[in-house]
């Protein structure tokens, strides 16, 4: 079992938001071991508080201080006797949930601010510790049960169709499954790209508004990140499509076909990306350091991979998947820095050396993973 750095307040109740399989009901089984846990999976118990919203309290013994409600948003309804009980006895509740997005829309004021709100991400390679495979990482992402299954491969095919199953059928998120598993594998393709709706739209052969309505389910799963561009106090004139990820690299490569004509390297540079972005965007939330989330592309096709803008700097990463660097592969960074000269530059790629070069500090992939919290300090 390895340990999570997930903060959490030790009294407060708190929602806990992140994508099926991301380890959710095991840390907070784990961490609240003498809670009393409430499985919403559970059919029967599903049942009958989705008929009597206002039965939760059978479920709890007077002693009961800690209550955990595991998937919450399946019976939003049950927010307001948590909100009752909070008041009445002072108890604290642990609310899981693979969907923020789905509670707010069916009108859920989240407790009103008497819960704090927290996410949980696939594993991070400080997580891991010694641990951590690069290139088992890239094929197969850091869901747990990727990292420690004997057949990750399995798993994640498992993971796929299980949430096609039991999140979008279940759920009536969706009428037509095939469009669906069709949108899922044209959207593979864009992986950290700029996202084109008509584009996936005539790949999937299904209409514009469909694609819009499945990116939309995609949000609310947490199954996806997509970054707007980086426009404050722009220099140059910029494009608004923004880039999008799966949010686990497992995921993607599960979903993304390989044909012959796909080489390795290609898939090995979305790859690449995508799991220095996961790194960072967890340990971003974990440390509470604060910084947004941006990519950086001109009119003219000039482009950085990721930009994070906050109060403690303004920082912007190019990752190269290769074993070797050319004096091209720091033009955008250069690029970027000019208009931009308070921003620290980074280049993470697949070699080995890490060195400074031209103003731009050059991370060897294992010292980015190694270190990442310290860049974000």
């Amino acid at each position: 079992m390895y340990s999570r750095i997930l903060p959490h307040p030790s009294r407060q109740s708190f929602f806990l938001f992140g994508p099926r399989g991301t380890g959710k009901s095991s840390w907070v089984r784990t961490t609240f071991p003498k809670s009393t846990y409430i499985d919403l999976l559970e059919d029967e118990v599903y049942r009958r508080l989705l008929a009597r919203p206002d039965s939760l309290g059978d479920f709890l013994s007077p002693t009961c201080s800690v209550v955990i409600l595991d998937e919450v948003q399946k019976v939003p309804a049950l927010l307001d006797e948590v909100h009752r009980l909070i008041e009445r006895r002072k108890m604290q509740f642990i609310l899981t949930g693979s969907s923020a997005r789905k509670l707010k829309r069916q009108g859920v004021n989240l407790l009103a601010g008497r819960a704090l709100t927290y996410s949980i991400f696939p594993m991070t390679a400080k997580e891991l510790g010694s641990d951590f495979n690069l290139q088992k990482a890239l094929k197969f992402g850091h869901l747990p049960m990727a990292v420690t299954s004997e057949n990750p491969r399995k798993f994640l095919e498992s993971y796929v169709r299980t949430y096609l199953k039991e999140e979008v059928e279940q759920e009536g998120l969706t009428r037509n499954l095939g469009s669906f598993a069709r949108f899922l594998e044209a959207a593979s393709f864009s992986q950290a790209s700029l996202l084109s709706i008509s584009q996936i739209a005539s790949d999937a052969h299904v209409h514009r508004k469909v694609v819009e309505d499945y990116f939309g389910i995609l949000r609310d799963l947490l199954l996806s990140y997509e970054l707007p561009v980086f426009t404050r106090r722009a220099k140059r004139e910029m494009m608004t499509k923004r880039k999008f990820y799966f949010f686990d690299v497992g995921l993607f490569r599960t979903l993304r076909p390989k044909g012959p004509l796909d080489s390795e390297a290609e898939l090995n540079g979305a790859s690449f990306e995508t799991l220095c972005l996961q790194e960072l965007l967890a340990l971003n939330h974990y440390l509470e350091s604060g910084y947004e989330f941006f990519h950086w592309r001109t009119r003219k096709h000039q482009e950085v991979d990721l930009v994070l803008y906050g109060e403690r700097g303004l920082l912007a990463f190019e990752f190269k998947a290769s074993s070797r660097l050319r004096e091209s592969d720091f033009a955008m960074l250069r690029l970027f820095g000019e208009d931009y000269p308070q921003a620290k530059l980074h280049l993470v790629y697949g070699g080995n050396e890490t060195r400074s070069h031209a103003g731009v500090r050059v991370l060897a992939a294992r010292d980015f993973f190694s270190s990442a919290e310290t860049l974000l300090r």
